[in-house]
Formats: structure tokens, sequence, C-alpha cells
């Protein structure tokens, strides 16, 4: 305001006052009630003390920072801002990394992917980035789990709750992190064309060749794919051979990304570099999809846990913000607008909590493991496509504030946003993914489609929805149309799962979703007043 004193309180000024220090699971309504229906209630008191540590002001300083000076590659190592190393720590330090398996490789009980779930959405709305390595060493253990010698060996380190960033043999480390290698400059997406050799020798394999994006470069090992004898084939590639020479990995330069920024990326080449064998020649998908399932699952998460973080700020500043002689929270179209996205990022938190749970219960549910098949990607799909578009309207509902460095973490969000979408197979991947298993299981799939029927409890366009998603994905247009199939089946999984918790926000969630035409923006589904209010007091009390 010209003229204001810089002694006058920013109220005066007609600015939201810095959220501080919060609470990121007592604030948060839908996460409670999400953890509680999919089992893990007995963690509510540790996840409010995880909350309570991952909410304080400080941290977001500390993400600032770790994405303002981002990494830097030094000869054969990468180096980080301290704040980086702060994050890892705490992360490690508490178990994400490692609380869903045990030291024999074997997965922890339930509810551990539920609680682990709960507690990597609050670390995602706080710095994403440092969440690659986190979520990279806790799913390469389903892969090295089909190799029982080297995960005999391996997973103890990966299970130790401490982080050591220091450079030396993985073996001589209290506790270890790694990395992944898969795709390939002539193919992407399409690894089965990789060129990269694998010739046996000795006890394990030198390969030569090179990788166009390898994930996590400071990783003490790599899960890489290579060319075998016997075709693709997954391998262990740790950065130091078995004798304690370095190893051959040559990293040429860390990428430059839109966002992710904290986090490194790099192009590395192979120079009969020593690696072993993970699972059987040939057989290098299948031994790494494994792996890779785990970590769509943590895009899904982490892409609920920004959108929940962009929309308290949102939220935030409309409840202080001045417009035109009232709050910017009681102008009729911004409550439409804060609703939609409140109802929206429900929608994610619920489905990916549910799908948790699906995780938790597959060892011993078939059926909840064909809901993993076929739930994973569909969330992948609908939430990581949501959270840019959810980003930058929440980033709107700031104006210019939300647009500048200094007065928001919005820019840094919004920039994270895309990458999940991108990470682990884009949005047509997914979809395909669907199909296939669709059409590799069609009749059990089926079965658990209608198991999905059953839980939405009859809300508004669910059946309809589940006649469409059948229909389109069995068809002979099935590829052409399996984006609106698959999107049409994240929402009626949202819903169902919605319905376990909050019943009354699932009728809501199907009849703006799936009942009734929705434009392209929010703010722009058909919410009554009074579902209005419900949805901004559990958004944010």
């Amino acid at each position: 305001m010209a003229g204001a004193s810089r002694s006058e309180p920013l109220d005066d000024l007609n600015q939201a006052p810095p959220l501080g220090d919060v609470d990121l699971f007592g604030l948060d309504r839908p996460l409670q009630e999400a953890v509680a229906a999919n089992g893990a209630a007995g963690e509510a008191q540790a996840l409010s003390f995880f909350g309570r540590h991952w909410g304080r002001a400080e941290l977001i300083e500390q993400a600032r920072l770790a994405e303002k000076t981002p990494p830097r590659l030094d000869g054969e190592v990468v180096m980080f801002d301290p704040a980086y190393h702060r994050f890892m720590n705490d992360s490690m330090t508490a178990g994400l990394h490692c609380m869903t398996w045990q030291s024999d490789a074997t997965v922890a009980p339930a509810p551990a992917e539920v609680a682990r779930a709960a507690r990597y959405f609050m670390v995602a709305q706080v710095e994403n980035g440092h969440m690659c390595p986190i979520t990279m060493t806790r799913a390469s253990v389903a892969a090295l789990a089909t190799e029982s010698a080297l995960a005999g060996k391996v997973v103890p380190k990966i299970v130790a709750r401490q982080y050591d960033p220091s450079f030396r043999p993985w073996w001589e480390k209290s506790a270890i992190t790694l990395g992944m290698g898969m795709t390939e400059r002539q193919g992407g997406t399409d690894v089965r064309t990789n060129r990269t050799q694998a010739i046996k020798h000795g006890e394990g394999y030198a390969i030569t060749g090179e990788k166009w994006f390898m994930s996590a470069p400071m990783s003490d090992a790599f899960l890489v794919l290579a060319q075998a004898p016997g075709g693709l084939t997954c391998f262990f590639m740790p950065r130091f051979r078995h004798d304690g020479s370095v190893n051959a990995l040559h990293f040429r330069k860390l990428k430059d990304k839109t966002g992710n920024r904290s986090n490194a990326s790099s192009e590395v080449e192979f120079n009969k570099a020593y690696a072993l064998r993970v699972g059987e020649e040939g057989k290098g998908i299948r031994t790494i999809i494994k792996m890779v399932q785990l970590t769509r699952l943590d895009c899904a998460i982490a892409s609920a846990g920004l959108m929940r973080a962009a929309l308290v700020q949102a939220v935030h500043n409309a409840r202080h913000r001045r417009v035109f002689g009232k709050r910017l929270a009681e102008q009729p179209m911004m409550r439409s607008v804060l609703a939609d996205l409140a109802l929206e990022a429900e929608g994610a938190l619920a489905l990916v909590m549910r799908l948790c749970r699906a995780v938790d219960l597959s060892v011993s549910d078939e059926n909840e493991a064909r809901l993993v098949r076929l739930l994973t990607p569909a969330a992948k799909y609908w939430i990581c496509k949501a959270a840019p578009a959810f980003a930058y309207e929440a980033m709107e509902c700031l104006g210019g504030n939300g647009y500048v460095e200094e007065s928001s973490t919005l820019p840094r969000l919004y920039r994270e946003a895309p990458v999940n979408a991108i990470w682990e197979g884009s949005g047509n991947v997914m979809c395909l993914d669907v199909l296939r298993a669709m059409r590799t299981e069609g009749a059990e799939m089926q079965a658990a489609l209608q198991s999905l029927l059953h839980d939405a409890k009859g809300v508004a366009g669910v059946a309809d929805s589940l006649h469409f998603i059948e229909r389109t994905l069995t068809g002979n247009d099935a590829e052409a149309q399996a984006r609106a199939a698959v999107e049409r089946l994240a929402l009626l999984a949202a819903a169902a799962a919605l319905a376990q918790t909050a019943p009354n926000v699932a009728a809501l969630f199907a009849r703006t979703r799936l009942a009734r035409f929705r434009g392209i923006g929010f703010g722009t589904a058909e919410i009554d007043d009074d579902d209005l209010g419900l949805l901004l007091d559990r958004a944010l009390p």
C-alpha cells in the first residue's frame, strides 16, 4: 500500500500473514479420516508428531534453499546444498525409505503401506525433490527380493534408519540409497530398444553403454537394464567394484530440469562397469517392474501432497485478503473455486490411501492385488495430471502474490508439479498399462471393478461410469479412447474410497465429477453453498 509504514502489521496492508508452524496432520481432517478408514488408526499419535515436525516454517525455508541451490557435479561426485542433506536425514531417520520392508526383504505387515503413505504425503507438501531417492531406495527392494543372495547382503543396509552421504563402498556404509537407470536416448519409454550391453565377466557382468536419464546419481548403487546374451536383463550396479575401486560409471552432466531442481538427474556412460544380475536373463522388465509399480504409487501420493500444499496456501490467503470490501473467502465465485479445489484434493488423497491399503492387503487377498495392478496406473494418470492445473489455479487465487517468489511457495509447487506425471511412465503409458491389465485378466479385473461399485454405495454416476469403463476398455478402439476411460476409472475409485471415509463428500465428488457436466476450470462444478462451507472447513479449520 503506497505510503504505508514498514512497521505496520501485515494484516493492515491487506496481506495474508505467513502460515508459520502448522500441524500437517492435525489440520488435515481428510487425512485423519483416510488413515483411520484404511487400517492405520493406531498411528494417529505418531503421525501427529510427524506432522508437527514437518510443518515447521523453518523447513519451508530449507525447501526454498534446496531448490535455489541445485546440485552440481564435481568429478564423479554430486554436491548438494546442506538443506538437501537435512531433508534426506530427516526422511531416512523416519524410515520413509524402508518402513514397508523387513530386513529379509519380506513385506512389513499392514498397515505399513498406509502409515508410510500418510508420512510421504506430508513430506511432499514441504520438499518433494529429495523424495526421488527415497522412493527408489524403498522400491528397489521389490526387485532385489528376486535375487535372495544379493538381497541378503544389500537389504540390511537399505532398511537402516540412517543417512550416510559419504562416497565409499556400499558394504562399508551404515546405510545406502539406490537409484535407477532404464531409459536411453533412442528409445525412452520403449526400453526393449536399449543398446547397453552386458557381458558375463567372472561372477558378475561388464556393462558398456549409456543412459539418457540416471535418476539420483549420488546413490550407492543402481538398478539398470542392459542387453545380456539372454535378452534385456536387470542388474545391480554399485558405485564401487568388489575390490573397492571406483566403478566405471562416468556422469557426463546433470540435467537442467524445469522443476524438481533440488534433486539430481544425470546422463551417464558405462565402460565395462561391474554389475550383478538381478533376476533371470531376459526377464529384466518383469524384474524391474516390481520396483516401478511402487515408484508409480509414490508419484501419485506425492502429487496428492503437492495439491494439498497448494490448497492450504490458497485457502489461507483467501481468508485474510480483502477485495471489493469483503474477504476473498466470502466472495461467492472464489468460494466455488476453493471448494472445487478442496473436493479434488480430497478425492486424490482418498484414492491413494485406499490404494495403499490394497497394497497392504494384496499379500493375502487376490482381489486387492488386482486392484493394485489396475488402480496404480489409473491413480498416477489422474492425480499426476491434475496436480499442475491444480497448482496453477491455487496460484491464481493469490493473484500476483502467487506468481512472485518471495511471497509464496506456489511458484516452487507449480514447477514441481509436472514431474510426477512424466517420471516413471507418462499418461499414455499409464493408460496402456490399464488396458494390458484388462486384456490379460479380463474377467478377474471386471470382478475387481464390481467391488468398487459395491464400495461406492450407490453414489450418483458410479454405475454408469462403470459401464462406460468396461465398454470402452474392451472395445475395438480401446486404445484410442483409453484416456477417457482411465480418467473415469480413477474418479470412480476415488468416489468409492471417499464413500468409506466421508460419505457426504463422496456424494459431492461423484455428482460433480461423474454424474454432471463440469468445465475444464476449477469453480465450474455445481456445489450448494452449505456444501461449499463444509468443504472449506474440512480443508483448513
